[in-house]
């Protein structure tokens, strides 16, 4: 599948703004997505195992809330993470 990464998470996959990730859910695709890119889904899912309310996941343009979303080969998945400070 294509994830579409954000700006601030690039660091982690050597600036790529699209990588590839597999697995039959959300959650599987992140780890997959660890895996390939250590430390990245600390960023996103914390120590509870539950999304980072700065962090919003699409699924084919569709937000996702539930981590065991079931995903098909053809999806695509974007995230994308809010900014905040002042």
């Amino acid at each position: 599948m294509q994830v579409l990464i954000p700006t601030p998470l690039r660091s982690y996959t050597d600036e790529a703004r699209l990588v590839e990730a597999h697995g039959a859910t959300l959650a599987e695709l992140l780890h997959d997505l660890d895996r390939r890119y250590p430390g990245i889904r600390f960023r996103m899912i914390n120590e509870q195992d539950r999304m980072r309310p700065h962090v919003r996941f699409f699924v084919n343009r569709d937000q996702v809330f539930d981590l065991g979303r079931p995903l098909n080969a053809s999806d695509e998945i974007f995230i994308v993470q809010a900014l905040s400070g002042g």
